[in-house]
Parts: structure tokens; sequence; C-alpha cells
């Protein structure tokens, strides 16, 4: 097993609004950054339980991922071609009745100078973080599918991310998952994203040293990770699960350059 210690970059409840700016915020603005607190942790090898891990207990699971879709420059492919692989996986995965992908992003390392992001070209976030709050979650729903959302909210509605290489084995900035059965409500802290036409909220959290934390090393384009980040469902089963990229100690000195797609969807039950 090649279990590694890494920094992961936890974020402080001090009293005040959390807030990350996807532009350059006026001077005068007080801010309160999030991932202020690194602490080293074990990020665990998974590869050896990799068949025993469950969406509904620790929030994750790695599975293959068949296709070989490689077109990621055709914005009509992805969309005609490898949203319907994206889906069926999903369903295969979970048992959704339905699902919806309404938003992706490539992942690589890019400068931090703001203007070289996109909302769909992003760095790697090296924050433990989830991606949706019990309001953020429900929201989305009504965003993305107004006419319907009503009806659908009064069933179980899951979020689950698609987290997968693009074309090479990944070799350096991997993705750690913290088992769900080792948060708790109150490690999560909520923290506004900041655009400018819009405000959106996600979870950071807190550190604790119960997070028991878990990575797949040298994933292949031919394996996904799914990763839940919202569930409507309150029967104890995970509803968010915290996440980060981090910096692999045993990487090469010549690792190639992660490339990642993450591929957001929601399902349906």
């Amino acid at each position: 097993m090649s279990n590694v210690h890494a920094e992961l970059n936890y974020s402080v409840d001090n009293g005040r609004q959390i807030e990350y700016y996807f532009y350059e915020p006026d001077p005068d603005q007080a801010l309160n950054p999030p991932g202020t607190e690194s602490h080293v942790m074990q990020i665990r090898d998974g590869w050896p339980l990799a068949e025993t891990f469950s969406l509904d207990r620790e929030g994750f699971e790695i599975k293959p991922f068949a296709g070989g879709f490689m077109d990621y420059g055709d914005e009509e492919a992805i969309e005609t071609v490898f949203y319907p692989q994206v889906v069926d996986f999903v369903k295969q995965h979970t048992g959704a009745r339905r699902v919806e992908v309404f938003d992706r992003t490539i992942r690589r390392r890019l400068p931090a100078d703001l203007s070289q992001q996109t909302e769909e070209k992003r760095p790697a976030v090296l924050l433990v973080h989830s991606d949706y709050t019990v309001d953020s979650g429900p929201a989305r729903v009504r965003d993305i599918l107004p006419d319907e959302a009503e009806n659908l909210l009064g069933g179980r509605v899951a979020f689950y991310n698609v987290w997968k290489p693009l074309f090479e084995t990944v070799e350096e900035l991997p993705l750690a998952c913290c088992d769900a059965q080792t948060s708790t409500e109150a490690d999560m802290l909520l923290m506004n994203l900041r655009y400018r036409e819009r405000t959106g909220e996600i979870y950071v959290m807190r550190h604790s040293p119960d997070h028991k934390w878990w990575y797949f090393p040298r994933m292949t384009p031919s394996q996904a990770l799914l990763l839940k980040t919202y569930d409507s469902k309150t029967d104890g089963r995970a509803r968010f699960m915290g996440h980060s990229a981090f910096e692999d100690p045993s990487s090469p000195p010549n690792a190639l350059k992660r490339q990642s797609i993450e591929l957001r969807t929601m399902a349906f039950f």
C-alpha cells in the first residue's frame, strides 16, 4: 500500500463569513478566505479496498469507465457523445431513474492569475470542500430545471461528481476523499462563492483528527471516481463528502502534469 502523509488545506471558523472571489474584489473589501489552516494528514491508498467503498457510506466509489472518449476539445462531441456515457455511468452505479449533467470543468495546473481561469478551465482545487450545501443543492435544481423543480424536489435528489483523467495516468495532484463517516455536520463551514453576476455557496471544512482520508494513486482514463456532494435524504446515509487535490510527496520529479475532467450531475430517484 502506498499510503502517504501530505498537507491538506482546511478552513477556520472565526465567526466571519468565509468567501472566495472569482474576480479581483474591491481593495477595501475585508477578506476572509478559506484554506488558511494546513494539516498534515495520512492519506490511505484505496486500491486494496476499491470494491468495498459505498456512495451512501463513505460518500465515494471508484469504478471502471468504458467508452474511450478523448475528444475533449470538441464542445459538441462532449455534449452529444461523452455526456450520455456519463449519464449511463451514474445511473448504473446509483440506481437513479434520471440523471442530468449540468456542469463540467477541466482541471490542469494553471497560473494563479484569475484572468487565466474560466468557469470550464480551472486549476486543481487544493482546498478541503464539498460542492453543495443544504440550500444550494435544491437551488441548483431550480436553476437548471425551473419548470420541473418542485415536483422533482418532492422525491430524493442527489448530486454526484464524476472525476476522471483526460488522457494519461495521474502522476501528480491526485484527489483525496474524506470518508463521510468520519466527518460531522459541525465540520462543514459555509463559504460564499462570489462571481460578478451571482453568489453561490459550498461547504469548506474545519480540521478534525478524526477525518480518514483515501486516494487512488495512478488513476487512468479508463477509471472514474464518483463523489457524492449532496443528498436530500436525511436517513443516516452520506450527504456531503469532503475532498481535495493534494501535492503527493510520492510523485516522481518528472511527473506528467495532471489533466482531469470533473462533471457535476443531479440524479433523481
